[in-house]
């Protein structure tokens, strides 16, 4: 039986051979109460009427909810 690093080597090859890239992305913590605090202190500083901007571009430019969308 082949090593886990192996398998994994496997892998990242057989991703590559179709166009594929790994990447690794180290988020937050949602789970622990410090980062919960901390979220919800800056969602607190947020303006509403900004924050209402911002999503109506956001989905005037999402062609994923478009039913006319192509793709």
């Amino acid at each position: 039986m082949a090593s886990s690093a192996e398998r994994m080597k496997s892998l990242r090859e057989r991703r590559r051979a179709q166009g594929l890239r790994e990447i690794r992305i180290v988020v937050p913590d949602i789970r622990l109460p410090e980062v919960q605090r901390e979220l919800a202190r800056q969602v607190a500083t947020l303006d509403p009427d900004d924050e209402r901007e911002v999503m109506q571009f956001i989905e005037a430019v999402n062609w994923f909810d478009n039913d006319n969308a192509e793709g």
